[in-house]
């Protein structure tokens, strides 16, 4: 049971799918942009800031080793945020418009 080819071209360009995509990109740029900040700005603190990071907050720790740490978390949980996305909101919908063209 196939799909004709009208009716691919009328769901690719039906309004439903264009949001579909739109948000997931949305979505996906800007935690993508997010993450490239915090990492390129510990890159950057790193070649220019090597003072800040390298103070000593204990006898054999630096400042850098837990923001480094803190910056690897944070990209899991921007994936665990994405991920939650993707399951309550994206999958939803990508559901809803398989069954809409499913119907038809």
């Amino acid at each position: 049971m196939g799909i004709k080819a009208e009716r691919v071209t009328e769901i690719l360009n039906s309004e439903k799918f264009r949001n579909l995509v739109k948000k997931r990109l949305t979505v996906s740029i800007s935690l993508t942009v997010i993450i490239l900040l915090v990492y390129f700005g510990f890159i950057l603190s790193i070649a220019f800031y090597k003072e800040f990071l390298s103070i000593k907050i204990g006898e054999h720790l630096t400042l850098g080793l837990p923001i480094g740490i803190g910056i690897i978390i944070f990209a899991w949980l921007l994936t665990g945020i994405y991920t939650r996305w993707a399951n309550r909101k994206y999958d939803r919908a990508v559901r809803e418009l398989r069954n809409e063209v499913l119907e038809n």
